[in-house]
């Protein structure tokens, strides 16, 4: 009874211990999600921005910072005024640091920007990338203020001036008041050098603090992009339990802290009292020692069930359409239902005792052998598995296998595993067949449109990667509705096909794919190629299909099949152009060739992104 009493003892401090770390993880991820839901406001914040900033040097690069093209600026800017929202002002400055436009309602002769570190940071270094920079006081309105800002550049290159907006830090100090965390909590909004650019509470006292210094930045390299982190205030000195969340975007940081104490204030309230519990509980514990009695003769009732259920077991094995087998920590069947003739060809007498693995296929043992072993070593209590295994009488089949372990009444120990398997070989064809569907055309052969597409992405991740070139080549059966209506639709399958096999003679290397686009339209698309690699690939498939000779009366002049090529080559001028933007320069090459005549082939111009795609091609005729 004393050991009873100690373990108790034992067993209550360590739960209170556990229920102490309990509400601290509870903490943790309270301050996670709220981290996270910051991180996300700041990230949108800043993003947009960042949009209208992209869009002001956009206009100021193309329009010139000429009085009329500022006088059209500061009409946008005007306009824009209602709804900026989370922005409060938008400024525009020259090389000189001064005033060109802006949203706010003052003298832009009364104000120069030169002397900020922003202005000076762009003027001497040619980054396109937002400068988030540390809060300043407003000379416009004299408000603490956080400053995003962009260079700009003449037509030369030459730095030509910087746009900036600015946002209030009591605008995220004001939205960060809105969550509840504790009388002493706190949220930060910090750069990633350790300025603290807003926070709630008094965000006008601790806003522009250096923390570089302490631990979180200073050891920044260690510490993963979000995590939680104790620490001791440097600002008030108050133990916190906090979550801090980096951007992935910008150079900011989101911390979110509650005061520990605050945390654990119900904790030892309610600890208190279980432990008086506790302690009178211990004081009856001698008087329910005449149960143990009783105990003792429950645990006799159990071993008589668990027989009763062993019978049971066996019984829905041997009526199972599943082949059941219990395997020993041998690895030897000890157990087999007779629906084993069905799955495997083997009476149960002729596998009992055998290896369980013995028909396994050799390439799907060491699978097979690692499952088995994380089962008997008790990592996992049960697990599913495919594998190829061999069949008396048939080939080889594939058997789906779901096991769990056994243990020993009483000591809990593992004494084996129950497998409960069946015959999946017409499942798995199935699959292979389904597959192979989802990535062919059923008519040509070729890959399908949207095994070309996922294709076209994995290869226009890597050329942007490797900053390799890559080429696309849409060709376009000329005429082939009057080919159809001539000849017939079986005619024109034929002709499809024809088509389909030369150009699959043509993607000779692994990574060339040909596919059919839709109905008469071809695509071939030809990584780590040129311009002038695609244009002579577009010349040997009309030369292949020129030497096919295929009769087309309707096609003039020569009444012969013929095709239009359009082709087009990405070398990354433009980065931000998309894979839609090579298909969209293709097909606009393509009508090209329509136009002039058909039975030719063009390439388009330099490759850009959809919205800077010039109408202009470069007419390059096959004959």
């Amino acid at each position: 009874m004393a050991l009873i009493c100690v373990a108790i003892l034992v067993l209550s401090g360590w739960r209170e211990w556990s229920t102490r770390d309990a509400e601290l993880q509870n903490a943790e991820i309270d301050m996670a999600n709220l981290a996270q839901s910051l991180a996300q406001h700041a990230n949108d914040t800043f993003e947009l921005t960042d949009n209208v900033l992209i869009g002001m040097v956009h206009r100021l690069q193309i329009d010139g910072a000429g009085i009329e093209a500022i006088a059209r600026l500061q009409t946008f800017i005007d306009l824009r005024k209602r709804g900026m929202g989370r922005i409060r002002g938008l400024f525009v400055y020259d090389e000189t640091g001064r005033w060109l436009a802006t949203s706010e309602t003052v003298s832009l002769k009364d104000f120069n920007n030169s002397d900020r570190d922003y202005f000076r940071h762009h003027a001497h270094l040619d980054d396109r990338a937002m400068l988030i920079g540390r809060p300043v006081k407003s000379r416009s309105g004299g408000q603490w203020i956080i400053t995003a800002s962009k260079r700009f550049n003449h037509p030369d290159g030459r730095f030509a001036g910087v746009v900036l907006a600015s946002l209030d830090a009591a605008y995220f100090a004001q939205f960060f008041e809105k969550f509840n965390i504790g009388r002493n909590g706190a949220v930060s909004l910090l750069n990633s050098d350790g300025i603290v650019l807003a926070r709630h509470p008094d965000n006008d006292v601790y806003i522009g603090r250096d923390l570089s210094s302490t631990p979180l930045f200073k050891e920044r390299d260690k510490h993963p992009a979000s995590a939680p982190y104790y620490f001791k205030s440097p600002l008030d000195g108050v133990q916190r339990l906090s979550f801090y969340k980096t951007s992935e975007n910008f150079p900011l940081m989101i911390l979110a802290t509650q005061a520990q104490e605050e945390v654990l204030a119900p904790w030892r309230q309610d600890a208190a009292t279980r432990t008086m519990i506790v302690v009178a509980l211990l004081t009856i514990i001698a008087v329910i020692g005449f149960y143990f009695v009783r105990q003792l003769q429950a645990r006799h009732l159990m071993g008589a069930a668990l027989e009763a259920k062993e019978a049971d077991f066996r019984l829905l094995a041997e009526e199972s359409s599943d082949m059941v087998t219990r395997i020993g920590m041998d690895e030897r069947i000890r157990y087999v239902s007779p629906s084993s003739i069905r799955v495997v060809g083997w009476r149960p007498e002729q596998l009992l005792g055998t290896p369980a693995l013995a028909g396994v296929n050799a390439e799907d043992m060491p699978r097979v052998k690692a499952m088995i072993a994380t089962l008997k070593w008790g990592d996992e209590e049960d697990a599913r598995i495919a594998y190829r295994s061999r069949h008396r009488e048939k080939a080889e089949i594939w058997i789906e296998s779901t096991m769990r372990v056994t243990k020993e009444y009483g000591t809990a120990e593992i004494n084996g595993v129950v497998a409960i398997s069946r015959d999946m070989t017409e499942h798995k064809d199935l699959e292979q067949k389904l597959a192979a569907l989802a990535t062919i055309d059923g008519l040509t052969g070729l890959a399908n449109r949207r095994h070309f597409d996922e294709h076209l992405e994995r290869e226009w991740a890597r050329a942007r990667r490797d900053g390799t070139t890559l080429s696309l080549l849409l060709i376009d059966v000329d005429h082939f509705k009057k080919y159809n209506d001539r000849y017939g639709h079986q005619a024109g399958d034929a002709c499809l096909k024809s088509v389909a096999q030369a150009l699959a003679a043509q993607a000779r290397r692994p990574a060339d794919m040909a596919a059919r686009y839709g109905g008469e339209e071809f695509v071939l698309l030809l990584p780590d190629t040129d311009s002038a690699g695609c244009e002579q690939m577009g010349k040997k498939i009309r030369d292949c299909l020129a030497v096919l000779g295929i009769d087309h009366e309707f096609n003039l002049p020569s009444r012969k099949l013929t095709v239009s090529i359009g082709g087009a080559t990405i070398d990354w001028q433009d980065p931000q152009a998309q894979s839609s933007s090579l298909i969209e320069a293709a097909d606009q090459a393509l009508y090209s060739a329509k136009d002039e005549g058909r039975d030719r082939m063009v390439m388009s111009g330099p490759v850009l992104a959809p919205r800077l795609i010039a109408p202009g091609l470069t007419p390059s005729l096959v004959s």
